[in-house]
């Protein structure tokens, strides 16, 4: 069977049907593509055609061009649209200009950073040694080592940090850093929507202290904000800011079929509006996706609740005959080890883990490989973050499937009676 028929065998099923509340089907949309910029350095030209890129994206040439103008600016486009390149390619072309000019860039999570390190490091080590981009790029976070450190402030054309580390490793310690604050020419600011409330105020406020000590050392870097798609893009990054930002939205890339599944669990106790444990829902069709073949990942929004679900389809899975059925699912949840992390991350690209439970640590922008299905357990606490989570499934142009499990939650019972 196909995707598409495995789906209808599943939501057909006499335990699921009756507690489908909807169905939305996103067709699949052709890309918009613009030709490689005429002013491109002849060695990134290269790497980036060796790696099958031999066109842009619309957004990410429009990017490109705003970018180089001098214009600070944000990206919105969904998840796997391919916003890396929209600030890789600037930032990496005016490092190739300029020996001297430096970058930074900022994710939220340290997952996320190792991530973009081992893209861009295959990017600038692309073919052979002779003809690898001569750029340095050195993370710069709590599980640098010591001996590492120095070196990177050094000699690394390109620090890729979190806005923790920033605020506390490295702006106090900026006489250090007289040689990137003179010569920093671009700050990367990934995951933008991240930076609301309070935690966005704090972020705002290590934005203006980082423009004002590259000011003192003859600096003035231009900001590129990425975010997931959100209402108030441009007023959000120019908050942050505080100056004015040129807004891309439009998003030039393609992508595959996707469906949304509304499913609401059958109620327990009517009386009180209590319904079936989100934990057990939730279980239940992960085991229907993965005894199918269809890679999945799902959305629990507590590090107990990652445990627990994993065990129990862990669980229902082994049997003495079959010894797992093969399947592999495991937790992902902050509090793990660096190396633990990355295994799983590595597992989930390569194929050897089928299934992952996961905090909303897997909801940003971490190549995990091509998932079939994502299940949300429980709205997220933003429609924002639903959507990361919902495209961390179908990523590449695949066809793919989205699950939302509401709670008894009034919030979740608001949602599945609007859809």
């Amino acid at each position: 069977m196909n995707n598409d028929e495995i789906l209808k065998s599943i939501i057909s099923d006499p335990s699921i049907a009756p507690f489908v509340s909807g169905v939305t089907v996103f067709n699949e949309r052709e890309g918009v593509f613009s030709d490689l910029p005429r002013d491109i350095d002849p060695r990134l030209e290269k790497a980036l055609v060796r790696r099958g890129t031999k066109r842009l994206y619309s957004h990410q040439a429009e990017a490109w061009t705003s970018v180089r103008s001098g214009h600070h600016t944000v990206v919105v486009t969904p998840t796997a649209s391919g916003k890396t390149l929209c600030y890789n390619l600037p930032v990496l072309q005016t490092l190739l200009e300029d020996t001297q000019a430096r970058a930074l860039y900022l994710f939220p999570t340290k997952a996320l950073s190792q991530d973009q390190h081992s893209e861009l490091s295959s990017l600038l080590t692309e073919g052979v040694e002779e003809e690898n981009l001569p750029i340095r790029a050195c993370i710069y976070d709590g599980d640098t080592p010591q001996s590492i450190r120095q070196d990177a402030r050094e000699k690394a054309r390109l620090i890729i940090s979190n806005p923790d580390m920033l605020h506390t490793g490295v702006l106090p310690n900026h006489p250090r850093w007289i040689r990137f604050f003179s010569n920093l020419k671009y700050i990367v600011i990934d995951e933008m929507h991240l930076y609301r409330g309070i935690f966005g105020a704090h972020m705002a406020n290590v934005v203006r202290r980082i423009r004002r000590i590259a000011r003192f050392y003859g600096a003035n870097p231009c900001f590129i904000f990425c975010s997931a798609t959100i209402g108030n893009p441009r007023s959000l990054a120019q908050a942050i800011l505080g100056d004015s930002v040129q807004l891309i939205d439009i998003n030039g890339a393609p992508s595959g079929k996707k469906t949304v599944v509304l499913y609401n669990p059958p109620l327990v106790d009517a009386v009180a509006g209590i319904r079936r444990s989100v934990m057990n829902e939730s279980q239940k069709w992960a085991l229907a996706f993965l005894r199918q073949g269809i890679k999945t990942i799902l959305f629990a929004h507590s590090r107990v609740r990652t445990e627990v679900i994993a065990s129990y389809i862990n669980d229902s899975l082994r049997n003495v005959f079959t010894a797992n059925h093969g399947i592999n699912v495991v937790p992902y949840r902050g509090g793990l080890l660096p190396l633990e992390r990355r295994a799983i991350e590595k597992g989930l690209r390569e194929g050897t883990i089928q299934g992952v439970v996961s905090t909303n640590a897997l909801e940003l922008g971490i190549d995990i490989g091509g998932l079939d299905a994502a299940i949300v357990a429980g709205f997220p606490g933003s429609f924002s973050s639903f959507w990361q989570q919902a495209g961390r499934a179908g990523r590449r142009q695949t066809e793919s499937v989205a699950v939302f499990i509401a709670s008894s939650s009034p919030l979740d019972q608001y949602i599945i009676s609007h859809p």
